[in-house]
């Protein structure tokens, strides 16, 4: 697994029959303060211990996509901590990728120069590039982690977060309108705070706000109405999803074309200052949208489901939305896969198993019990974690 000849033929840049991490160097990353690991695109398995460093390897590859990874940390947080008593320099972290696509493989890098506090660097095949968009461009990247099995019943700040990953998958330019939308609501938040604010400024932002906004808006609609579709056509033991986009925005465009919508939100942007003053930020936008889920069979909303069915019903949209950006893009995603045999009985475990080793891309799993994983035994990559470091099982 760890060849020097299959490093040579990673080098090769031929195009790959599965997507994934081919080769991966972390350093001062979390608890992994210098690790290299060379493998093939089939799934990878790591096991270890509750603390070992399973979540931190997931999370470094999770930076291969744009966005802050699967815990949403601060980049400085992130940095390597040295051990009591040890002389190590700290400050800064990076992520060295190599990664098999269809059209070849790509080199990425990523991470943290100290000096440069909390600004992400992103390098493709050796440049540097402005911003982390490109990074939509070459690879989807899809998790989940336990912190996602309350997706359904906490609010719906988490569910736009996941939407907006999922959108990302189909739509890599959805991350770079979300941005300039929220940078817009936050300098506009802010002279509304610190008042009075200059109209003509106020009126500015508020254009960006509405054009962005509203593209956010129209953007998601989209993804939500195709991977409903998706979800409506899946087969197996996951429990099918329905899913609706609530908004006023989105009902908006759901009445009126998307200029008109902008027109309409300008307006009451306008006509709101005071109030949203007051509540410091915006009573109306695409950031207080939200992701309905129910059961198809049942109509059952989601987050009245058994905590079980909750993550069957998880699984089943990562699943169904593999397949949509396969169908749209060409290829899966990397898919990170993290405890995710938890609330999960044997038959759908091995369900699971089996439509992962079908999806033509890598999924990296984690647990801390690995005969649950054997039913992946002959065709993946075992992997034990201890203590930040990574040795091959058998």
């Amino acid at each position: 697994m760890f060849a020097e000849a299959q490093e040579a033929r990673i080098g090769a840049g031929a195009e790959a029959d599965c997507v994934g991490v081919t080769r991966l160097v972390l350093t001062n990353f979390r608890n992994y303060r210098e690790t290299k690991l060379v493998i093939d695109t089939a799934p990878v398995v790591l096991t270890g211990p509750n603390g070992a460093g399973k979540t931190n390897l997931l999370e470094a590859i999770s930076f291969l996509a744009p966005g802050r990874g699967l815990r949403t940390a601060k980049l400085a947080d992130i940095d390597h901590q040295p051990s009591p008593g040890k002389d190590e320099v700290t400050g800064g972290w990076a992520v060295s990728a190599v990664v098999a696509t269809r059209r070849g493989s790509v080199r990425i890098g990523t991470g943290r120069d100290a000096t440069l506090g909390e600004r992400r660097i992103v390098r493709i095949d050796g440049e540097q590039v402005r911003g982390q968009a490109a990074l939509g461009e070459l690879l989807g990247v899809l998790w989940l982690t336990p912190s996602m099995d309350r997706l359904f019943v906490e609010g719906p700040a988490g569910r736009r977060r996941f939407l907006d990953r999922l959108v990302l998958g189909v739509d890599p330019a959805h991350g770079s309108r979300v941005a300039a939308y929220e940078q817009a609501l936050r300098e506009r938040s802010r002279l509304l705070r610190d008042g009075p604010g200059d109209p003509s400024w106020l009126m500015a932002l508020e254009e960006v706000m509405a054009e962005q906004g509203v593209a956010v808006a129209a953007g998601r609609l989209e993804a939500v109405q195709r991977l409903d579709r998706a979800c409506a056509e899946a087969d197996g033991p996951f429990p099918r999803a329905r899913l609706v986009l609530s908004g006023t925005i989105e009902n908006w465009l759901e009445a009126m074309p998307a200029l008109a919508a902008e027109a309409r939100l300008i307006c009451s942007l306008s006509a709101n200052r005071q109030n949203d003053a007051q509540a410091g930020g915006a009573l109306l936008g695409p950031h207080r949208s939200d992701l309905r889920v129910n059961l198809a069979k049942s109509g059952i909303a989601a987050e009245l489901a058994s905590t079980g069915e909750q993550k069957a019903l998880l699984i089943s949209i990562l699943l169904a939305h593999a397949r949509l950006q396969r169908e749209v893009r060409g290829e899966a995603p990397l898919l990170l896969l993290d405890e995710i045999a938890a609330h999960l009985d044997a038959s759908r475990r091995a369900a699971l198993f089996d439509v992962l080793l079908q999806l033509d891309s890598q999924a990296w799993l984690t647990g801390t019990d690995e005969p649950v994983f054997a039913p992946l035994r002959r065709e993946s990559q075992f992997l034990a974690v201890r203590n930040g470091r990574l040795a091959a099982t058998v």
